[in-house]
């Protein structure tokens, strides 16, 4: 709090010092599409949305998206992890927040932990961040939040190409590549990623059968390394239809270590990979007038596999067998060295309609259908080997501007799901505005079916010396949400400032809880104990009586001077939830996992042009967090961050060739958190780190935009706004 109160003091200074009345709105307009599916200058928007835009992420300097979001605003917070990005927003995980790339959703590991990994820093041309619940516009996995990535999109005459490279400690390698080219009614854009890391090991202490292990050779972050290949085609065949194809190609491998001294400590005899592939179809139509219909056909998988580098006996099940105990159903089979299995392969098919409609009286209407199909081939961790899952909606939204300084949105979706039936989900919001104020109240339902895996999927999970056996429960009920907002946000010419206080209320949300062995479906629980295993706890996807987080959120951002930008954001949050206590047959209030009640982050941003081929930026930034709480493994240690990232742009404006280097120091002063394994860190940098970057572009046709809407489009836009 101390740090915190110090950050808003030292950005709300200046503004008591130099503040003027009736100032004038900047120029420079910016579009956002996010928070209700149409476009609105930001600051018009009637649902709050943030922006870290491509000038701010240039200054930062990010290497993933996870140190992106976590430092440049005050609500996320992460646990990395082998399987992916444990992601947290105001208090609720993964599975409640919905990551949108270019409006269409991420494809990871259904109800569990996203692959953030899949996109590419350097191809992000803004972030658009909507809080509370979206389940109306946006569907089931958007009870918490939308984070919408919108990509570069090179789409001027000419040809275009780029790379940067990033070569930091502990091997840390990032590569990019874009080659774009569009000539007569053809366009191209080819991106190339690749992200590798040795990992690194904070500690060598573990706790494990009641000792703590002085050399354990488990490592905070494993090694990684992964690639991904994208390709996107357009073709205009007319002035007002574009179509496009586009696909992409995800692989990963984790090597995770070896410990044969310590039997007792997490033993991994295999490395875990992933592959990832996707084919999309679809088109825009401009009708006039603005109005327009837009199609997208999409097909997802994200399959991962054991790549086993030591014998292993694995208890399998034989297809076309029967589940049941040991006789003779299951079968201990060898995997060697070099051999691999897969765990399970998630594939998703989309089809969504849209149209926009700009109706008389003031009124934007926003329509759409969708179906989606889910399915989830696991031969050895599901009932039957596989499952399968189905959504269909429709969904309808209005925007009444009837009044100059008020907006009412509203807005419905139907939703009907092979397993749970028909459910409507309502929404409504209001913005009043005067000069440069805006007040924004909402509310909103959200309605989210269990996962194909929170049904069917049964695994193990080792932690230390015990050994859970995670079990879906077909007998689960849909949670449902009420989320309610209000914000009051100041955007002038120099200052902003935005507060946000929320309360979002969940009903039957499910989560993993310790179960009696009775509980078990007949003939599982002897299958995966056939290794041996003695301590095993089993835990059933069940679902809570209720929970409900709470809070506010603070942003403001000041133009000090023409060059110097400072920005600020602070997070409070309180979490409640009832959860089932096996032991003594009853409900406990707790906090919900992950849980820290203060968050917050702060960055400097210098840039300046010395001559008309050299321009310095400059980006001093920290963040920081109150202690995480857990209900298991202790909670995670509060920190404080501190970055700087150091810009030098080479080229002259409208030359075809232009250069970047990029140098900076993260974890200034050095901060590790060495907490044994396998308990909760608040933090897992290995330390001070330094890190540069080169870069270099060739552009040959006219200056590069994100083509959000055509250019006619865009003045209309700005000039109503």
């Amino acid at each position: 709090m101390r740090y915190t109160l110090f950050i808003i003091g030292f950005l709300c200074l200046p503004l008591l010092m130099n503040a003027q009345k009736g100032e004038k709105e900047s120029t420079m307009k910016e579009l956002v599409v996010t928070a209700t599916g149409t476009l609105h200058n930001l600051k018009n928007v009637p649902v709050q949305t943030e922006v870290i835009n491509r000038k701010m992420l240039d200054s930062f300097g990010g290497k993933s998206i996870e140190e992106i979001l976590s430092s440049l605003t005050a609500s996320f917070a992460f646990a990395e992890g082998d399987m992916g990005s444990q992601m947290q927003l105001n208090g609720l995980g993964n599975s409640y927040i919905l990551v949108l790339v270019d409006g269409k959703r991420l494809h990871g590991d259904v109800g569990g932990e996203n692959d953030l990994g899949l996109i590419d820093p350097q191809n992000i041309e803004r972030i658009e961040i909507v809080k509370g619940a979206q389940s109306a516009l946006y569907g089931s996995d958007a009870m918490a939040g939308v984070i919408n990535i919108i990509t570069r999109k090179h789409t001027e005459k000419g040809f275009y190409a780029d790379n940067s490279t990033r070569y930091g400690m502990h091997n840390d390698l990032r590569q990019h590549n874009t080659f774009a080219f569009n000539i007569g009614k053809v366009g191209s854009q080819t991106n190339f990623q690749l992200q590798r890391n040795d990992g690194w090991q904070n500690t060598a202490e573990e706790y494990a059968e009641g000792m703590v292990i002085t050399d354990s050779k488990n490592k905070t972050v494993n090694m990684f390394r992964n690639w991904q290949l994208a390709e996107r085609l357009t073709y205009k065949p007319v002035h007002n239809l574009e179509l496009y194809a586009e696909g992409s190609y995800y692989k990963k491998n984790i090597c995770r270590p070896q410990d044969g001294t310590h039997p007792s400590c997490d033993v991994y005899t295999y490395d875990l990979r992933y592959n990832n592939a996707s084919a999309s179809v679809g088109g825009k139509l401009d009708v006039g007038r603005k109005n327009y219909l837009q199609l997208d056909i999409d097909w997802n998988k994200h399959a991962y596999y054991y790549d086993y580098t030591a014998r292993t006996y694995e208890t399998v099940h034989l297809e076309g067998e029967e589940y049941g105990p040991l006789d003779g159903e299951w079968y201990p089979v060898l995997m060697k060295p070099g051999q691999s299995k897969l765990q399970s392969d998630q594939q998703r098919v989309m089809a969504q309609a849209k149209g926009v409609f700009y109706l008389p009286y003031e009124n934007t209407l926003n329509a759409g259908l969708e179906y989606r199909y889910d399915y989830l081939n696991a031969p050895n961790r599901t009932e039957n080997g596989s499952a399968s899952d189905w959504t269909s909606a429709l969904y309808v939204q209005d925007e009444f501007d009837l009044l100059k300084w008020f907006n009412l949105t509203a807005g419905l979706r139907l939703v009907g799901n092979q397993n749970f039936g028909v459910r409507v989900t309502p929404k409504v919001s209001a913005m009043f505005s005067t000069g440069d104020f805006r007040f924004r109240v909402g509310w909103s339902q959200g309605f989210k079916t269990p996962t194909v895996k929170e049904l069917h999927y049964r695994y193990l999970h080792v932690m230390g010396s015990s050994t859970f056996f995670n079990i879906g429960n077909t007998d689960l009920n849909p949670q449902t949400s009420n989320y309610y907002s209000a914000n009051i946000e100041y955007r002038g010419r120099k200052f902003t400032v935005a507060v946000t206080g929320y309360l979002n209320k969940l009903d039957n949300m499910i989560a993993l809880v310790n179960v009696p062995v009775g509980e078990i479906p007949a003939g599982i629980t002897t299958a995966y104990l056939g290794d041996g295993s003695t301590n095993v706890q089993a835990r059933m996807y069940k679902n809570m009586d209720d929970a409900k987080t709470y809070g506010v959120d603070i942003n403001l951002s000041y133009q000090l001077l023409k060059d110097l930008m400072l920005t600020s954001a602070y997070s409070w949050l309180n979490t409640e939830a009832n959860m089932y206590d096996a032991s003594k047959d009853r409900m406990n209030s707790v906090t919900i996992d992950g849980t820290a009640h203060h968050k917050w982050s702060a960055s400097a941003m210098y840039s300046h042009s010395f001559c008309n081929w050299y321009k310095l930026g400059v980006n001093l930034s920290t963040r920081g967090s109150s202690t995480r709480f857990y209900q298991n493994n202790r909670n995670g240690k509060p920190f404080q961050i501190w970055r700087i990232n150091t810009t030098h742009d080479f080229g002259k404006p409208g030359k075809m060739l232009a250069y970047r280097i990029e140098l900076g120091v993260d974890n200034i002063f050095n901060y590790v958190d060495r907490t044994m394994h396998p308990y909760h860190l608040g933090n897992n940098t290995s330390g001070t780190t330094v890190y540069g970057t080169f870069g270099i572009r060739f552009n040959y046709g006219k200056r590069v935009k994100n083509n959000i809407l055509s250019t006619k489009q865009k003045t209309n836009n700005d000039e109503e706004d």
